[in-house]
């Protein structure tokens, strides 16, 4: 099987691939720096993580290095990144194309794939707006209730899932001095999460709390002394939360902080109701800390009662935790069980061995 895999670049994330592939000069080499920092390594197939042949991966949307390949495969003038990623699939001679950045490349980038795609997947497991993905032989993601919304557009729908990255296994071996770690987004899709945050930020005072936040651009702006001046109340953190602030983190920067910390605290997005399992969920499990996260319908192998703790209201959850940090033995024998968890039942190797059966069914 020859595949091709391609995703997207985080827009937060930009300057740290440009920070980290600055000494590169060609296709391959700020590909593979890219593919080291790990970020999103929970959604790549094993055979691109392990550098088979037959695999190819790329980020289409960006532009560095994707006319980087322009360039060294003698392409003329400035191709829109539309063409080039059509030009790639059709040099790597693809069978099966796989990609994490359908509503940039939806039904109509399917039209225009080369005869020798035989089948096409995305995964797709986040507000979506009105793209159309019924072209993709199948929508894949870990959310029922947002893969049956796909079915009700006309889609195929299949389950899939975030695997354990084994580079986790590196981190988190040593002492763990922060009590209770947030990373990820702030913005209007997390309204739930952001009471949450607020909730736990008072505990600043006791306990060493760190959030990595990537914040919406209206909250950028709203945060601003122009923006102050400005109509954007509802866009601001919470002081207690702007206060402890410190910018996102990706890659294997999130992973040593996870690997440092006792508790990572998440929050499912509002529109997946209640289904759970975010790849947060598995990045938390993977490096050893105890997941908090917010009650819900949870895959296999996250049981609160066993591998992760959940919490209801805010208020809740800030009992959790200091009950969690007071008893911490226990919560590290939870926390080492749910790392023992998803490194078994969410492997790469039976990621891609379901990968293999949704191909075989499609």
């Amino acid at each position: 099987m020859r595949l091709f895999q391609n995703s997207g670049l985080y827009p937060s994330y930009v300057a740290r691939l440009n920070q980290l592939a600055a000494k590169t000069t060609h296709f391959a080499e700020r590909r593979d720096v890219f593919l080291d920092d790990r970020f999103g390594a929970a959604h790549f197939l094993q055979p691109v993580l392990d550098g088979s042949p037959d695999a190819f991966f790329t980020n289409g949307d960006d532009e560095i290095l994707q006319r980087r390949w322009a360039r060294e495969q003698g392409m003329a003038g400035e191709p829109a990144l539309e063409a080039i990623l059509l030009a790639q699939i059709e040099h790597h001679r693809t069978d099966v194309f796989y990609n994490l950045d359908p509503v940039r490349y939806p039904s109509a980038f399917v039209a225009k794939l080369p005869g020798c795609v035989r089948k096409t997947l995305c995964w797709r497991a986040a507000p979506s707006g009105n793209a159309d993905l019924t072209a993709y032989g199948a929508v894949l993601g870990n959310f029922p209730s947002i893969l049956e919304s796909w079915r009700a557009k006309g889609c195929r729908a299949e389950f899939f899932f975030p695997a354990h990255d084994p580079v986790m296994d590196e981190y988190g071996h040593d002492e763990r001095p922060i009590d209770v770690l947030f990373a990820g987004g702030y913005s209007r899709h997390h309204a739930a999460r952001a009471k949450i945050l607020e909730s736990v930020a008072g505990l600043a005072d006791r306990f060493n709390v760190v959030y990595r936040l990537d914040a919406s651009r209206l909250t950028r702006l709203a945060e601003s002394a122009i923006g102050r001046w400005m109509p954007l109340r509802s866009h601001r953190r919470p002081d207690v939360v702007a206060s402890i602030a410190q910018p996102p983190v990706f890659g294997r920067q999130l992973y040593e902080l996870m690997g440092a910390a006792k508790i990572v605290l998440n929050g499912a997005i509002d529109m997946a109701g209640i289904d759970r399992g975010n790849m947060r969920c598995f990045e938390a499990m993977g490096c050893g800390a105890l997941l908090l996260s917010d009650a819900g319908r949870y895959p296999d192998g996250m049981d609160p009662d066993e591998t992760i703790s959940v919490y209801e209201t805010g208020s809740d959850c800030v009992v959790r935790i200091e009950n969690c940090l007071n008893n911490w033995s226990e919560a590290k024998m939870k926390a080492e069980r749910g790392r023992r968890t998803v490194r078994d039942l969410y492997s790469k190797a039976r990621q891609w061995a379901l990968f293999g059966k949704l191909l075989d069914n499609l």
